[in-house]
């Protein structure tokens, strides 16, 4: 069969058929040959400097490396080629997370907490106002530290480090009641002023029956805070300390925050991004909300079943091919850091969940 004929048939260029049937002949395949690809612009005594640098500092941003490193070609390599040789040598990137330390005295307080309230009934948690606050930010870099780590030392992380600056609003909210956007930080008198004076005292002076539950923040119990809910006859539940897991409102974090990452066109500024929260707050369905109010009873028995410990949701990774043949890799979610993990193990064949 003529070239010109397999070149139509196939709705190709005539010389490209010609090329592939010289490769043909030449190699017995049709497959192009290794290239060298684009040249490196460090050489391998540079590479083990990146490695080992960031092995002995795990909080050593990639730009700063990059300012010190010189290049082949440039005074300096950029911070992305530094990240490239972190991933050859099996570092990857994510931030740290906050693990909640709780020593006898919160296990107790925890364990006679959900004694207490275990026997609640749907109706009794419909009386309570949960509330929480949480950071939003325009990019997913909002001003932490990161920290390179191989796959294998993921339970070993439990540090977080400030960064110098984040872009972005503090939402307050009410649970199936009302979303509160501030700009910058939320203190004992913000608290105060913007959301206790307007929004939560006047609703419940509506509703005597209702109580007002916030966790153990400097902004909660700051004696301002305490004798201005005291004036105003405002009844507070008793919440024991380091116990997010317990509040269903940690969930809606997320599903927040998923929704306004999801959307067409994502916010540019700190405006549309409070303008995007208080649109997608609104598209939660009161049914999702009451779902999670009515989880409070299966909390409850989840953290007597962890004898006042922290309901643990173990993640198994199976690798292939295994990193050590016939184990397993076990990751401990600790109260809302699962997301960030998810993220990292994407990559991987198998993830599987299984929930305690």
């Amino acid at each position: 069969m003529r070239t010109a004929d397999v070149a139509r048939a196939t709705n190709c260029n005539v010389c490209t058929v010609r090329r592939l049937r010289q490769c043909y002949r030449e190699t017995g395949e049709t497959a192009d040959c290794p290239r060298s690809g684009r040249p490196r612009v460090t050489t391998p005594a540079q590479d083990r400097y990146i490695r080992t640098s960031h092995l002995q500092d795990r909080y050593r941003m990639a730009t700063t490396t990059a300012r010190v490193t010189p290049g082949k070609h440039n005074p300096s390599i950029s911070a992305q080629t530094v990240c490239n040789r972190l991933r050859e040598a099996g570092l990857r990137a994510c931030r740290p997370v906050v693990r909640q330390v709780l020593t006898r005295h919160h296990h107790q307080q925890r364990r006679l907490w959900a004694q207490t309230h275990r026997r609640w009934t749907r109706q009794d948690w419909q009386k309570v106002l949960f509330s929480d606050e949480s950071r939003f930010c325009l990019t997913r870099g909002d001003g932490r530290i990161h920290v390179y780590h191989r796959p294998v030392l993921w339970s070993g992380i439990d540090l977080e480090v400030e960064g110098p600056s984040w872009s972005g609003a503090v939402c307050y909210s009410i649970i199936g009641l009302i979303l509160v956007v501030i700009a910058g930080n939320l203190n004992a008198v913000r608290y105060r002023k913007d959301i206790l004076l307007p929004h939560v005292v006047p609703f419940l002076q509506a509703h005597p029956d209702m109580t007002l539950q916030h966790d153990n923040a400097t902004s909660h119990t700051a004696h301002s805070v305490s004798d201005f809910l005291q004036d105003r006859n405002v009844s507070v539940l008793p919440w024991p300390a380091k116990s997010p897991d317990l509040n269903p409102i940690e969930h809606v974090w997320d599903l927040l925050d998923r929704r306004v990452r999801a959307r067409a066109i994502p916010p540019r500024n700190v405006r549309e991004l409070a303008g995007a929260l208080v649109e997608e707050w609104s598209n939660i369905s009161q049914q999702e909300l009451a779902n999670l109010v009515q989880s409070m009873r299966r909390r409850c028995t989840a953290v007597l079943n962890a004898a006042g410990g922290h309901r643990i949701l173990t993640v198994t990774i199976d690798f292939d091919p295994p990193l050590c043949s016939g184990t397993h890799y076990s990751i401990y979610y600790v109260c809302g850091t699962c997301s960030v993990y998810v993220s990292v193990v994407e990559s991987y064949v198998h993830t599987n969940i299984y929930t305690c």
